[in-house]
């Protein structure tokens, strides 16, 4: 997340459905490194916590300029504060484990960030909710994945930051009030994922 996640993030998939877990280190594509194999799951969870990271933490900053409640202010701190130090772990993970990791954001989450910044007002606060409460909704679930079946320890040890980062976000975007929760919009965040205006509820239906 890119705001947490998935989208992410942020914040921040296809699905959870989309992944398999690794069984064995024979895996197509594992490779053995000292704290375990390391999978392409592996390898794709971690690029997408940085991904989570590269688009909410300008997404919380906009909710601290921009947020017209408390509670989006707040939200937007926990994103700012929770995506810093993930960033930071998921950067350490990267180089303990040998792996390069994007410095930008990708399409898809440029899209979001473009969205949110061309809105203001109450508009604003609605979409930051929808937004980002949609991705760190979808990544979620993948964290758990990642923490349940790895086998590699330093990834493990990323997924539990990442898992009650994730569902603190969750928690604050939760209280904002905003979020319509039979219209989240389940948002792919690959990183040749178009940038896609995500749906939102109308003013009409708040």
């Amino acid at each position: 997340m890119i705001s947490t996640v998935a989208a992410l993030v942020v914040p921040v998939v296809k699905s959870a459905g989309s992944y398999r877990n690794p069984q064995s280190s024979d895996v197509p594509g594992t490779v053995q490194t000292p704290t375990g194999p390391l999978t392409p799951l592996d390898r794709d969870f971690v690029k997408r916590v940085r991904l989570a990271g590269l688009w909410e933490i300008p997404a919380g900053r906009m909710a601290l300029a921009k947020g017209g409640t408390a509670e989006v202010k707040t939200a937007g701190q926990h994103l700012v504060d929770g995506h810093t130090d993930l960033d930071r772990a998921a950067l350490e993970t990267a180089q303990t484990l040998g792996m390069e990791l994007p410095n930008e954001p990708n399409a898809q989450q440029k899209g979001w960030l473009k969205q949110l910044n061309d809105a203001e007002g109450p508009e604003f606060d609605r979409q930051f909710a929808n937004i980002v409460r949609s991705a760190h909704g979808q990544v979620f679930a993948v964290v758990a994945q990642v923490r349940a079946s790895t086998q590699n320890s330093t990834v493990r040890d990323l997924a539990t930051v990442a898992n009650s980062t994730v569902l603190d976000h969750m928690t604050v975007l939760e209280a904002t009030q905003l979020v319509k929760f039979g219209d989240l919009t389940a948002l792919p965040s690959g990183s040749t994922a178009s940038a896609s205006p995500v749906p939102v509820p109308a003013a009409s239906q708040r």
